[in-house]
């Protein structure tokens, strides 16, 4: 696949994330694929396989009571990478995250084999999942 290919997938990922659309996104990960979750907090790490993956999605969705959403700023691909630029917006326990973010996203043979995230500044990520 090309970049303008890995780009539209990526797309539909977010698509599918943020209408909590399990099954789609889970068609869209490798079952190996691995994501690294930044920071040092308590949904930080690797996350290995697809399940994995999935579950710390809806782990994501459920400290947030449903309301993390990921608005995608832009897409680029590449044939090495793709790289999606959002904004993290979330409620928890009465703090709200507002924060610019960085994926990076390997593709193969069309799935996501590896996402890593990178945060505007991961301490209050962390602070805001606590």
């Amino acid at each position: 696949m090309g970049a303008t290919e890995n780009a539209e997938l990526v797309r539909q990922g977010y698509e599918a994330f943020n209408a909590g659309d399990l099954a789609t996104l889970s068609e869209l990960f490798a079952e190996d694929a691995v994501w690294y979750a930044a920071g040092s907090g308590v949904l930080s790490g690797t996350k290995q396989g697809r399940d994995a993956i999935l579950a710390y999605f809806g782990e994501l969705g459920a400290r947030s009571q449903g309301s993390f959403q990921a608005a995608v700023q832009d897409i680029v691909g590449g044939e090495n990478h793709t790289l999606a630029i959002q904004q993290t917006r979330a409620e928890n326990n009465g703090k709200t995250l507002d924060i610019a973010t960085v994926i990076s996203f390997v593709l193969r043979d069309g799935k996501v084999v590896e996402g890593r995230e990178f945060f505007e500044d991961t301490a209050q990520a962390d602070e805001f999942w606590t």
